[in-house]
């Protein structure tokens, strides 16, 4: 009696686990089809289709060039002032309302810093905006240099930290030639981002030294603003340069992350936005995520298999300079920004 009891209920387990076969097979296809739906979808969106004006690298270089021509832009430094008036003139010129926020600030070391956030306004009228900014002084110190002699010098900051200012101003020359563009756009340009403690510093340092500008901005918005998000430009001209999806990015604002990647490839720029992740980087995006209302990602270079560091070869050092800087990326970033903007509804 016992064997045949076995032997039933073994007849009944196959034929269940037949069942469940048979009937999971189905099931399997339809879920298969419908992600095959999905990813035709997305590749659908993503094809090649590129709308707005050329971005112009050579334009966005000679930008570049004219913040390095002031030399150093360090904080509390001679070619840190003259550059300020310089970025403030040039965005006038280019049909923008600019204002500046000044703040002193306190450097890691217990110095005070005389910065100054620049915000311009292209269409200051309108309510739908969006917001693109970059830090624009530069780091004090080499201090990643491969050359130890080089750790205390200045750097002109081609890359790190004029890029960004290069293709916003570029950008903001484009808009200047368009008429009843839905949007408006904010340029905004932060200041006192480079002054984090170096390396060879061994003395006592409390909280973040990084970002200082921009989480002053973060505190203290211009009154009732407002920006449908923020996208934020860092180091955007290297050469070899890819922008992996930011960690940071991905937490606080990922449906822009995937706006942007996706403009990427619909302006034919895809190579140089890997549908990969980068790490967590430590930039003016952060407190604009923690401290606003305006989600905002940062566009910034990756280097997996760089040995001197993963924001390049040149990040820091002596060799941060318009020599180093490549139109292509430039023209990759840019491209991809008129891109976002010129996809963008009023609603």
């Amino acid at each position: 009696m016992k064997n045949k009891k076995t032997n039933m209920r073994l007849a009944l387990g196959l034929a269940v686990l037949f069942l469940i076969a048979v009937g999971i097979k189905p099931l399997m296809k339809a879920f298969n089809g419908m992600k095959d739906v999905a990813d035709i979808d997305e590749i659908e969106a993503e094809k090649l289709n590129p709308v707005g004006p050329a971005f112009n690298a050579d334009s966005a270089y000679i930008f570049i060039e004219a913040q390095c021509n002031f030399g150093p832009r360090a904080m509390n430094k001679e070619g840190h002032e003259k550059c300020l008036q310089w970025i403030i003139d040039t965005f006038k010129e280019l049909g923008c309302k600019v204002r500046t926020q000044k703040a002193d600030l306190q450097g890691y070391d217990g110095t005070i810093l005389k910065s100054t956030n620049v915000m311009a306004q292209y269409q200051p009228e309108k309510t739908t905006r969006v917001m693109l900014c970059a830090h624009w002084d530069s780091r004090p110190w080499a201090d990643n240099d491969p050359d130890s002699t080089n750790w205390h010098k200045p750097i002109l900051a081609a890359n790190d930290a004029a890029s960004g200012v290069g293709v916003m101003m570029e950008i903001a020359r484009l808009l200047q030639q368009e008429k009843d563009f839905p949007i408006g756009v904010d340029f905004v340009c932060f200041d006192a981002e480079d002054w984090g403690a170096p390396q060879w510093y061994d003395g006592d340092v409390e909280g973040n030294t990084w970002a200082l500008g921009s989480a002053y901005f973060a505190e203290n918005l211009p009154e009732g603003y407002e920006a449908r998000y923020g996208i934020l430009l860092d180091m955007v001209g290297g050469q070899g340069a890819k922008f992996y999806r930011e960690r940071f990015s991905k937490q606080y604002a990922s449906a822009i992350v995937k706006k942007v990647w996706k403009a990427a490839r619909q302006a034919g720029y895809g190579s140089f936005f890997p549908k990969g992740d980068g790490g967590y980087v430590t930039d003016d995006h952060v407190p604009m995520n923690q401290k606003t209302n305006i989600p905002t990602i940062d566009i910034i270079s990756y280097y997996p298999d760089c040995a001197q560091s993963s924001f390049g070869p040149t990040w820091h050092t002596i060799s941060d300079d318009v020599e180093h800087i490549d139109k292509n990326t430039l023209k990759a970033v840019g491209q991809t920004l008129i891109q976002v903007l010129f996809t963008e509804i009023d609603s």
